[in-house]
Parts: structure tokens; sequence; C-alpha cells
């Protein structure tokens, strides 16, 4: 058995693409990824914007569509034309885990993310777009994006927690999600909660980044002997953290009525340190009730070599000893999740303005030029 269907049959982890293209849905490739043992799939518009540069696929149908000379429709038409492909590719995954897998992502525009009431709608409007139990609305977790995922929830609506760079916003983000089922409950006494699913995607690789170049900064034997260690150290105190919030007597009460876990989802799971070993944001974090997402060239790493065995546990000691150096050190690690929110969040506006751009110059060779 590969290594990606044993993370999920030996240690109970889920393996998801981070990627989504048209060639991967025409070509059949989706298909076989999902034999060998993917199990979900995230998209962003990052990736959407690097499919539709790298492909002609879309031409077609962008072709029809700019007759409207409305690009944001444009845009959002064929991610969810993507979307739903997938969300296909994927049911019986989801129909074959008792709805625990087999889901497929899309995000709201990220200009939305600091404001309550709109993520809200757009998250309800791509709820109701796309008919499909097994699909997951991406929302940052933002200020204002934690409010709308407890309103979501309550709602009965599936939620990806986006853009988690730090355990005082994961503890918000588990709180809305309790705080949710609770008030769904309440609304009607006799709820099943099972049908509410969520995942919350914790970032890596990028907190390291971040943390590295502060310490880079400071200098010092002490600074360059913990660089490298952040994010993992984050992620094991969030795991434990996940622990103890979906456990004891309110959770019990939850779970009664049919709630389901929120499982943390580890992402940004690909090395930018060249010295890195190529599988060490997996390996490191592989254990019960938890989601991995990787990137094309993590995943066939991971299938080639990953090592498969119980790490997410592991090592707390360490990991509280490696916040504590940090602190001392004078990294705050709030401040610098904060940062990287908010770059995150400027990172996606900026694919998602490049698609508008894109579509606007490929309606002009369509002879209907439409401006972005």
């Amino acid at each position: 058995m590969n290594p990606l269907r044993r993370l999920h049959t030996e240690q109970r982890q889920s393996p998801w693409l981070d990627d989504l293209t048209r060639e991967q849905l025409t070509n059949g490739e989706l298909r076989r990824l999902v034999e060998r043992g993917v199990r979900g799939l995230t998209s962003n518009p990052s990736t959407f914007a690097r499919a539709v540069a790298g492909s002609s696929r879309y031409d077609s149908q962008l072709a029809e569509l700019v007759r409207t000379g409305d690009l944001d429709e444009a845009y959002w038409a064929m991610a969810v034309s993507d979307v739903e492909a997938a969300l296909g590719v994927l049911k019986p995954v989801h129909d074959a885990s008792g709805g625990e897998d087999g889901f497929v992502s899309l995000e709201i525009a990220p200009q939305l993310a600091h404001d309550t009431a709109a993520t809200v709608a757009a998250a309800r409007a791509l709820h109701e777009r796309i008919d499909a139990r097994n699909l997951h609305v991406k929302v940052p977790a933002t200020a204002a994006g934690v409010a709308a995922i407890r309103q979501l929830i309550a709602d009965g609506r599936n939620v990806n927690v986006t853009l988690i760079f730090g355990l005082a916003r994961y503890e918000q983000v588990i709180e809305a999600y309790l705080g949710g089922l609770e008030e769904r409950a309440r609304r009607d006494p006799q709820a099943d909660l099972s049908g509410v699913r969520s995942v919350a995607s914790f970032f890596l690789s990028r907190v390291d980044t971040a943390v590295d170049h502060r310490l880079g900064e400071l200098g010092g034997e002490e600074a360059t002997a913990i660089r490298g260690q952040a994010a993992l150290a984050q992620a094991k105190l969030a795991y434990q953290l996940f622990r103890r919030r979906f456990s004891g007597q309110r959770w019990d009460a939850l779970a009664a009525r049919g709630a389901q876990l929120q499982r943390p989802l580890w992402a940004s799971t690909g090395t930018k340190n060249p010295l890195d070993p190529d599988t060490r944001y997996v390996d490191e974090l592989i254990g019960p009730d938890t989601v991995t997402t990787l990137p094309p060239t993590t995943l066939e790493a991971v299938d080639d070599h990953g090592t498969v065995a119980r790490t997410v546990d592991g090592g707390v000691d360490f990991a509280e000893r490696t916040v504590e150096r940090l602190q001392e050190l004078g990294i705050d690690l709030d401040e610098v999740g904060h940062d990287l929110e908010r770059d995150g969040l400027t990172a996606f506006t900026a694919a998602y303005d490049q698609v508008i751009e894109l579509l606007a110059t490929k309606s002009g060779a369509f002879g209907r030029a439409v401006p972005a």
C-alpha cells in the first residue's frame, strides 16, 4: 500500500490535493490521484490564476461568457465549472467516508474578508449556486471572518476556515465553530448536527519563512539555533488545543446531537527552505482526525518517500519551549500571524485581479474586448 493510502488507513489522516486545474479534470489526472489515495481538494484564487494563465482549455467557455460583458461573473462561472466537475469526481469518497472526506473547497472573493455581512452573503450564495453536500466554502479567519463562520455554521453550511497563522486566532475559530453548532441546536432542539462539516486550515511554511526572517535580523547564536522550528511548534500546540477543546462536557453535549469534529488541516506544506526535507511539514504532523493538504510536488514526494508514523503529538514539551524561546527573543507570534494574514489576503486579491486582467486580455482576442 502506498504512503498516501497508509496515511488514512493507518493514521486516520486524510491527504487532500492543494491544486485544481481543468487539465486534471479533462485528462483524468484527478481521478487517478483519487485512486492513489487523495481524499479531498482545496483551491484558492492563486491556484485558479495559475490554471487560467497556463491553459487554453478555458478559452471556449470564456468566449461565450464575455458576451455578457461581466468579467467577474466569467471568473465565477469558470471556477464553479471546475469545482462542480471536481465535486463529481470526489463524491464517491464523500459517500464512502460517511461525509468525512471527499470535499472540494472554493474560496469567497478575498476583497470581502473584512466584511462579516458580505462574507456571509457570498458564502450562502456559493452554497446555493453549487448544490453539493461535499462543497466547502473557504472563509478567511480574519476577525470579521470568525464572526461570519459562526453564522454560517449556525446555518448548517460547510466551511473551510483558511489563513490561520497563530494559536490565538485558531482558538477563536474553534469557538466560532462550537458556538455556531450551539446556536443551530438552540434554533431547532430536534436538529441533527451531523450534516455540518468544517476544517480549520493552519498554515506552516509561511510561518517559518516570516519568523526566520525576523531571527536573521536579530542575529546571534540562539536566534540561529531556533530557525525553522516555529511552524511545527505552533502546529503541535494547535493539535493539543484541538484535543482539549473537542472533549469534555460542552463537546459531549454537541456530539450527542451528531456534531462532527472540526479537523485541523495542515496548509502550506510545501517547503520553502531548500535545505529542508521536501516532506518535512507532512512527516512531522501525522496523526488522527487531521487533514494534510499537498501541492502536486509535495504529494509526489510523500508518495515516493514519505514516512508514515504518528508524529503530531510527539515533542510537545519541545514545542512549548520553542514558543517560549521565541518570545524571550522578542518574536511576537501573534504579530507574525497578523502580518501573514494581511499578506495572504493581499496575495489572493492580487491573484484575483490578475485573473480578471487576463480575462480582459483574452476577451480582446475573441473580438469582444471587455475592460477589467
